[in-house]
């Protein structure tokens, strides 16, 4: 059958039965469009182990703009893709070959970037003031440590929430939804921000214009907060740059140090897969630093 007609088909049911974002969709299309462009695939008859094996060393040999060599992680985009697709078709029985055949790249283990406890201890001391703007800047940063969201699914938090018992419903990637806590400070830091509202917006935290009397001008997006934390993370007189996932690695890596199950962890985060939690059991492993100290060099004396 014709490519095209069956690329459609598979990107519409992502969408529609696998319920994957607008954006999953529009990945999905390019990562695949270089695939068929790149092998001149016209059917499914064409997707043959040569194509492909052709596809990967094209894939390993391209540079980035600053002359980079293509991630590991990138690759296996396409890749991971690529096997969706045949695991599509052969589910709808069209003759293809086994997507098991294709393997993936193995990636190294990704690393971590964290700031050190006192520093995120600072950042969070860094907003002063009873200014509105100062107080939503507050619950951001408050509410981003308490509950380890990502930045996508705090601005889409809205305002109706029950502080008493500190409880959220998270819509996450692929349309899940998890439970996530507020901490006292965070709930106290909501309150106090709250309080000073005097809008109608739905959304939790506003975005707000930068005149010296602030109006609020709709939901606050991922960029404001980028660059809030930015500003406090220089204003706490922290070295490195500090983005908003790092405070996502800090709630993870502080429930672990403090003795929770990874998979406690895993539902917390919304990680798919607790393969992906496991990233920060390196920073975490307090019992092989034990061994360490208590066994390491004991003859030397």
């Amino acid at each position: 059958m014709d490519i095209e007609l069956l690329l459609k088909r598979y990107l519409d049911y992502l969408e529609i039965e696998k319920n994957r974002s607008p954006k999953t969709r529009e990945n999905y299309e390019r990562y695949l469009r270089a695939f068929l462009k790149f092998g001149g695939i016209k059917s499914e008859k064409d997707i043959t182990a040569d194509a492909i094996r052709e596809f990967r060393l094209n894939l390993a040999r391209l540079k980035t703009s600053e002359g980079q060599n293509f991630k590991k992680s990138s690759q296996s985009y396409y890749i991971i893709a690529l096997r969706n697709f045949l695991k599509y078709l052969a589910k709808n029985d069209y003759s293809v070959m086994s997507p098991d055949k294709i393997e993936l790249p193995k990636i190294p283990v990704r690393q971590i970037e964290i700031i050190e406890y006192a520093d995120l201890e600072r950042l969070l001391a860094a907003t002063k003031g009873d200014d509105l703007r100062s107080l939503r800047d507050k619950a951001i940063l408050e509410t981003l440590f308490s509950t380890g969201l990502r930045i996508s699914e705090l601005c889409s938090l809205n305002r109706y929430i029950d502080l008493k018992r500190g409880e959220l419903t998270v819509r996450g990637k692929g349309d899940k939804l998890r439970l996530v806590f507020l901490a006292d400070r965070a709930k106290l830091s909501i309150e106090n921000y709250l309080k000073k509202r005097t809008d109608t917006e739905e959304a939790l935290f506003i975005s707000l214009t930068k005149s010296k009397n602030p109006k609020v001008i709709g939901r606050i997006i991922p960029r404001t907060v980028q660059r809030l934390i930015d500003y406090y993370a220089k204003a706490a007189g922290i070295a490195k740059r500090v983005h908003p996932h790092m405070i996502r690695h800090l709630f993870a890596t502080d429930l672990l140090m403090g003795g929770a199950d990874l998979r406690s962890v895993q539902e917390l985060l919304g990680h798919a897969n607790v393969s992906t939690t496991q990233i920060y059991t390196h920073l975490t492993n307090q019992g092989l630093r034990e061994v360490h100290k208590a066994f390491h060099g004991r003859r030397r004396g």
